[in-house]
C-alpha cells in the first residue's frame, strides 16, 4: 500500500515537471525547456494484480493430483509385491525342508525291504507350512502335496554297478495364495542316488 502510494506521488511529479517544460520551451525560456526532448518516456501502468497473488489454477490442481497418486499406487504396489515375495520365500523354504525330511529318511532304509521296492515306501505324502505339534496340535497354512518315487538308475555310460543303484525322486507341489482368489502353483523337486552297499548297512549291521 506504501509503494502505490509513493508510486503515484513519483507519477505525478514527473508529469508535473513534463508539463512544465513544455510550458517554459513554448515560451522560448532557457534551461531545461531549452534541451532537445526527443526521448520518449513510457511509464508503465501498476498492474493491480500480481501473478504471485494468483489461487492455483485447476490445471496446476489436476496435475499436482496425478502425480501424488502416481508417486502413492507405486508405493502400495512396491509393498505388496514385497510382501508377496517374502512370502514365496519362506514357502520355498517349508518346502526344502519336506523334501530334506524324506531324503534324510530314505537313506536310513534298508535296501532289499525298502528301496529295492516301491511298496513299503507311500508314493504321495502331505505337509503343512505349519505342522501340528504332540497330539492336540492342529495342521495350519499352506498345504504341500508331495510325491516319492523309486527307480532304476539310467547312466551314460552304462556302468557295471549301475544294478546295485537307485534313483530317488521328491516331488512337492503347493500354491501361493495372492488375495482371495489368485492362486500360483508351484513345484520343487529334489533326487537323489542311493547305493546297495551305502550307509544303510552300518546302521542295520551295527
Amino acid at each position: 500500500m506504501v509503494f502505490r502510494r509513493i508510486y503515484q506521488h513519483h507519477y505525478v511529479a514527473v508529469h508535473l515537471l513534463l508539463l512544465s517544460c513544455s510550458y517554459a520551451a513554448r515560451l522560448g525560456g532557457v534551461g531545461i525547456a531549452a534541451l532537445n526532448w526527443s526521448m520518449k518516456i513510457k511509464i508503465a501502468e501498476l498492474r493491480t494484480t500480481r501473478l504471485a497473488e494468483h489461487a492455483y489454477t485447476l490445471a496446476e490442481v489436476s496435475i499436482s493430483a496425478v502425480l501424488i497418486l502416481t508417486v502413492f499406487t507405486a508405493l502400495y504396489a512396491g509393498m505388496s509385491s514385497g510382501f508377496a515375495y517374502t512370502q514365496t520365500l519362506r514357502e520355498n523354504l517349508r518346502a526344502t525342508q519336506v523334501m530334506l525330511e524324506r531324503m534324510e529318511g530314505i537313506r536310513l532304509y534298508n535296501w532289499d525291504r525298502q528301496l529295492n521296492s516301491n511298496s513299503f515306501l507311500p508314493s504321495t505324502f502331505t505337509a503343512y507350512y505349519h505342522p501340528a505339534i504332540g497330539g492336540t496340535g492342529v495342521n495350519s497354512g499352506v498345504r504341500f502335496d508331495g510325491t516319492l518315487s523309486v527307480g532304476a538308475v539310467s547312466l551314460s555310460p552304462w556302468a557295471s554297478y549301475a544294478d546295485n543303484m537307485r534313483l530317488v525322486t521328491v516331488t512337492v507341489n503347493w500354491r501361493t495364495q495372492f488375495g482371495s482368489s489368485n492362486s500360483v502353483l508351484r513345484t520343487r523337486r529334489m533326487r537323489t542316488y542311493v547305493a546297495r552297499y551305502g550307509m544303510q548297512n552300518y546302521i542295520y549291521n551295527n
